[in-house]
């Protein structure tokens, strides 16, 4: 029996079967689109059992060639590119896809873990699993949105487990490939290692330079919240995955900039100093973000602490300190 992870060559994908292979589990097949190639890089210590495209993969579900052939489906496969104008192509990437592979596991009766989103939320102050509180600001946003709305409709009559993680900034090893999707603490560290300094935007939405505040969490984190709902089939539901914690997008750079430095025995610096000598600076906020932009997140956790999850999350001092020792360490790919 096969386990399945879409997007695999990609960011969370690739840190999701690292860490079932850790656990002894490497009958995977792994499901991409490799037409941006650099992505292989991910999968290259990974254990797996097979590859598919995902053309291929759909056609082989089509045919019923994976009937009776898979223990779980780990759904990572999407367009995370929030600037994505191409309607269509998101829609076809990000709904449909999903749809299909929802009514895969319903019939074969597989647990079904997918990547939804907090862009769900769009420019509200509350991020609770709620529908009066959802208005996503992009077609990416709506594209997990209307996913989520079908997961929530079609939830009392499913006879096996489905799960929707939506997502906060998730950073961490593996998200090289992304380019301007990367995290904020992946562009601030190639920024510093290249220039010596890192750019903000500047105020947005009522907040200062910088001031503007996300829950940030890393890939270690999220893994462990999917392997918790997958040793747990008897859980379905749609569940926010952050820290439950907003911080500032000067507290990333701090924490970039002071793990750079540690690593050279440098002393730690403050943020006013850190601006007074160049090492921070804000550049003008982007028209094409003016009301498309979500200037605070902070993830509602109380359903997924009522579902039994109890670790607590690493800080950004915490996580992007590790990051940045195993960008350093040139352990980029690695979980």
């Amino acid at each position: 029996m096969y386990t399945i992870v879409t997007g695999a060559a990609g960011f969370i994908g690739a840190n999701l079967i690292k860490a079932l292979n850790e656990r002894g589990v490497d009958d995977i097949i792994a499901v991409d689109n490799l037409s941006l190639a650099d992505k292989f890089a991910n999968l290259v210590d990974c254990q797996i059992a097979d590859y598919l495209d995902k053309g291929e993969f759909l056609e082989a579900l089509e045919a019923g060639r994976l009937d009776g052939a898979v223990d779980a489906v780990l759904h990572q496969g999407a367009c995370s590119d929030t600037m994505e104008s191409d309607g269509r192509y998101m829609m076809a990437n990000n709904y449909r896809y999903s749809s299909t592979l929802l009514d895969f596991c319903a019939d074969q009766e597989l647990p079904f873990l997918y990547a939804s989103s907090a862009a769900v939320y769009g420019g509200g102050s509350v991020f609770r699993e709620e529908r009066q509180f959802e208005a996503p600001l992009n077609v990416y946003g709506y594209s997990k949105f209307l996913f989520d709305q079908i997961v929530r409709r079609r939830l009392p009559e499913l006879g096996s487990q489905v799960v929707g993680l939506r997502y906060f900034n998730v950073y961490g090893p593996g998200e090289q490939h992304k380019g301007r999707m990367a995290s904020v603490a992946h562009h601030f560290f190639k920024q510093f290692q290249s220039e010596g300094r890192v750019k903000l935007f500047a105020g947005s939405g009522g907040y200062a330079d910088g001031e503007q505040r996300r829950d940030f969490i890393s890939i270690a984190d999220v893994v462990k919240v999917n392997l918790f709902f997958l040793e747990h089939p008897d859980l379905s539901g749609i569940f926010n995955l952050g820290s439950g914690r907003a911080q500032s997008f000067n507290e990333v750079a701090a924490a970039t900039v002071n793990a750079c430095r540690a690593a050279t025995g440098e002393a730690v610096l403050g943020l006013p100093e850190m601006i007074e000598r160049g090492i921070v600076e804000y550049i003008a906020f982007p028209p094409a973000l003016q009301d498309k932009y979500q200037n605070f997140t902070q993830a509602d956790l109380e359903l997924l602490r009522r579902s039994g999850y109890e670790e607590a999350f690493a800080t950004v001092e915490q996580g992007v300190s590790d990051y940045v020792q195993r960008m350093l360490s040139g352990g980029q790919a690695g979980r």
